[in-house]
């Protein structure tokens, strides 16, 4: 069973999954599809159409505006932030450039964070707090800076990874390959 804080706002046009918290002053805008198994923290604004997966944690504070896509497992810790125009004016429409932003499978931003749009944040990644993301993000990689730079691998437990490329707490094995890591 969902819960939706009272002082919460749902447009019309939503699709909520189930067993899916909404927390106090959070406004979720029309169009916007949220999946099974998701917390969704205080004062989050999503949307409008805005599609997140199942089994996401978005903390509080965070925006995720249109052209931002978020697959399942993903975290978004506290404050963190996407955009979806390059150049924005507040005189000018540019609704019909916003850039997609896509987040892939058990990812994990760290709060504050910054989400430039028209990037793809990989599987698995994890970003460190306080990052600005102004690129693609490898699978795996553990990025963080201002802006954000690779400074090494990760498993998909979130463990960085040692030279020897095996999750010291699930003995996953990894490899490298054309500056790339894949699970064996």
């Amino acid at each position: 069973m969902s819960f939706i804080h009272e002082s919460a706002i749902i447009d019309s046009g939503v699709e909520i999954g189930k067993n899916v918290s909404v927390w106090h002053f959070s406004h979720i805008l029309g169009g916007s599809i949220i999946g099974d198994n998701c917390v969704i923290g205080q004062n989050v604004m999503i949307g409008p159409d805005v599609k997140i997966g199942s089994d996401c944690k978005i903390q509080n504070n965070v925006s995720i505006y249109n052209g931002v896509e978020i697959e399942d497992k993903v975290f978004c810790g506290p404050s963190c932030v996407f955009t979806n125009v390059i150049n924005p004016r507040a005189f000018i429409n540019r609704k019909n450039e916003y850039k997609k932003t896509l987040v892939k499978k058990g990812s994990s931003i760290g709060a504050n964070s910054t989400i430039i749009c028209g990037n793809r944040i990989g599987e698995y990644s994890l970003i460190g707090a306080g990052s600005l993301i102004t690129k693609d993000v490898l699978a795996y990689s553990m990025v963080y800076g201002s802006p954000a730079k690779k400074k090494g691998w990760v498993s998909s437990y979130g463990v960085k990874l040692g030279k020897d490329l095996v999750c010291p707490v699930t003995n996953e094995v990894f490899f490298e390959k054309n500056g790339m890591l894949y699970k064996k």
